[in-house]
C-alpha cells in the first residue's frame, strides 16, 4: 500500500524546475502528482511517477540529486471534518506527519491526500485497522 515518491533537490534559481520536468518529458515519463517546497536557497520537488525507477535513473543521469521515500495515498471524505478524522486516527496511533499534499482525483467521491509519516509501515496498519482507505499503488495509478 506504500507508494514510492521521488524528492529532487533543486537550486532556487530560474530554470531548475523546468530542467527537471524536461528530463522527465524527454524520457516519456508522466508526473502523476507533485508538490514543491522551497527555502531561500533550494527547493524540494516531490513527485509520484508510475515508472519511478526509470525516473530516478534519468534524473540522476542528468545530474539531479534524487531521494526515494515512501508515502501513503489516503482516501479522505470530501466533507467538513474529513481530514480531521484522518488526523485524529494518526494522533491516536502515535504517528507524526512530516508533510502531506492533496491529489486532485476523487475516487468513490472521496478526496485523496498523499502523506509522509514518521513510521510508514505502522501508519499503514493504523489507517487500515481504523477503516481508512489506503490505496495500493495499482489502485492509486488506476484512479490517476
Amino acid at each position: 500500500m506504500k507508494l514510492k515518491q521521488l524528492s529532487i533537490f533543486l537550486e532556487n534559481r530560474p530554470g531548475h524546475l523546468s530542467n527537471a520536468c524536461e528530463v522527465l518529458s524527454n524520457a516519456g515519463l508522466n508526473i502523476v502528482t507533485m508538490m514543491l517546497a522551497d527555502t531561500s536557497e533550494f527547493g524540494i520537488l516531490r513527485l509520484i511517477i508510475r515508472e519511478w525507477e526509470r525516473a530516478k535513473e534519468v534524473l540522476e543521469s542528468a545530474g539531479f540529486t534524487v531521494n526515494l521515500t515512501e508515502v501513503l495515498a489516503i482516501e479522505v471524505a470530501d466533507e467538513p471534518g474529513g481530514l480531521e478524522k484522518i488526523l485524529k486516527v494518526a494522533e491516536a496511533g502515535g504517528l507524526s506527519i512530516e508533510y502531506m499534499y492533496a491529489f486532485a482525483c476523487k475516487p468513490n467521491k472521496n478526496a485523496l491526500i498523499v502523506v509522509r509519516f514518521d513510521d510508514i509501515s505502522r501508519a499503514c496498519s493504523v489507517m487500515t485497522d481504523s477503516g481508512i482507505g489506503v490505496l495500493s499503488a495499482a489502485g492509486f495509478y488506476n484512479e490517476a
